[in-house]
Order: C-alpha cells, then structure tokens, then sequence
C-alpha cells in the first residue's frame, strides 16, 4: 500500500508470533506522524526484505520524511510465514519490492496471489482440514469517507463469512496432537481510508479492526497467530472517527472471507 506523499499511520499487533517492521514508529508519542508504505508480505521474517525495495522506490521518487536535505521513506510492514507451503528458499526480496510497487497501479488480483501465494487457513485439526489462504479486498462508506482494507488470511482458525453468515474453511476440530508450531501462521492486514484522523485515532482504528478479524477467523489471535492491522489516512475529507472504526471492523472480515473464497477454499 503506497502512500507517496505520506498518509498518518496507526498499528495494532495481536496474537503470541507476530513478524512486523516498523511498527514502534506508529504508536503515539512518537516522532513519526506519517507512514509512506505498508508492505504485506510472506516469507516469514526473510520476506521483510522486500522493504528495501519499497524504499528505494519511494526514494527515487523524491518521497519520505524530511530530516535536514535527507528523504527517510517510512516503509512499515508484517509478514506470514509461509515456508512450508512449498519452496521454502522461495521469498521476496528487495526486487520484489520494488517490482510490487511498479504494479501498485493496477487492479489488484486477489485470492492466492501476492502475500497469499502460500497462505493456509482452518490449521487446528491438523493437515487433513487446511485449505487455501489468500489475499482480499473490501471496502465500504462511512459517512462520506471510504474505508477499504486488504487482508492476508494465514490463521490457525477456520474463516467464516460473516455476511453470509457461513463457513468458507470450518475448523472440523482442534487437535492438541497435531503439532502446531507457534509462529507459522498469522493475519494481517491494513484499513486504508480517506478520512481525516490524527495518529491516536488510526491508532484506535487500527486496533478496532481486529474486531474484523475475530469475526472472520475463528479462533483468532491465539499463541500460534501474529495478527497485525495497519491504518493509513490521506485526511482528504471529514468523517466521524467511531464510524471509520466501526466500518474497519466491518471490511476486514469481508476482505478476510473474499480472499479464502477466491483462493479456493470455498
């Protein structure tokens, strides 16, 4: 998600084993006030080097905060670990990175592509029940701001749709035998929206999304997962901040049930 000219920031990080960049620089108080990327990506903490390619675009382009003649890209990020899926020397790198934010202008594709290429879902009762992960979009009105979100679905719980009020991956059982491995697998995501908030009000959004989360992945946040949101607000138009919240909340579930639909798993 790029925001070149820089768009105020907030993160949220749940569950026992999250793998982030750059979120510390998102809470309040701190220096930073604005983020110019998230970077959702798999691969585990190897698939965080795709940052350096989104800097080194942004960069190029003149975009990042200004401290004395320098420009600093603030590139903030969460991965999903993924390596067991298939090749597990198969991660994104810089030129990734920087591939993604070349095509950053196109229709994004969802289900199993991108960060979701390798992403698995409905984990708990061992390998007989997982089915497809995927990466998903949803978006919604709140007053007269639009809030959309873009989620990687990688939980040990089933997904269900919260709209259509069904299961798309059940989770037949949790099975205390089946040797989960903490740390391999997690949601995340980022609630993109043109409102106006300050950074303690994407902050709250970003931490109310996980609402979304839970309503989709069941269960959710647990030891196994490192659920991570992300907020980013260009401030182009005025909207109540409660119901950019609870809007977030909303589009992260239908992001999170699009995603595992169009992988597959339906």
């Amino acid at each position: 998600m790029l925001a070149p000219a820089g768009a105020v920031a907030g993160a949220d990080v749940r569950g026992g084993a999250p793998g982030t960049l750059g979120t510390d620089a998102l809470r309040p108080g701190m220096l930073v006030q604005e983020a110019h990327a998230i970077l959702l990506t798999g691969g585990s903490a190897f698939g965080l080097d795709a940052a350096a390619g989104v800097m080194a675009h942004l960069e190029q382009g003149g975009h990042g905060l200004a401290i004395g003649p320098v420009r600093v890209p603030i590139v903030a990020g969460a991965v999903i670990f993924d390596l067991l899926t298939s090749d597990a020397s198969a991660r994104p790198g810089a030129a990734a990175g920087t591939a993604a934010c070349r095509a950053a202008t196109r229709e994004p594709a969802v289900g199993a592509v991108g960060a979701g290429t390798g992403a698995t879902v409905a984990k708990a009762a061992g390998a007989a029940g997982t089915a497809p992960g995927g990466f998903g979009l949803a978006g919604a009105r709140a007053g007269d701001a639009t809030v959309a979100a873009a989620m990687v679905a990688n939980g040990v719980g089933g997904v269900w749709d919260d709209e259509r009020h069904t299961w798309i991956a059940p989770l037949a059982g949790w099975d205390h035998a089946s040797g989960l491995m903490p740390g391999a697998n997690t949601t995340i995501g980022v609630v993109v929206t043109d409102a106006r908030l300050t950074k303690e009000q994407a902050n709250r959004v970003a931490t109310v999304a996980h609402d979304g989360i839970a309503r989709a992945v069941r269960p959710a946040h647990t030891r196994y997962d490192g659920d991570t949101m992300f907020c980013l607000a260009t401030g182009a138009v005025d909207a109540p901040a409660d119901a950019v919240e609870a809007v977030a909340a909303q589009v992260v579930a239908a992001a999170i049930a699009a995603g595992v639909r169009a992988a597959g798993a339906a």
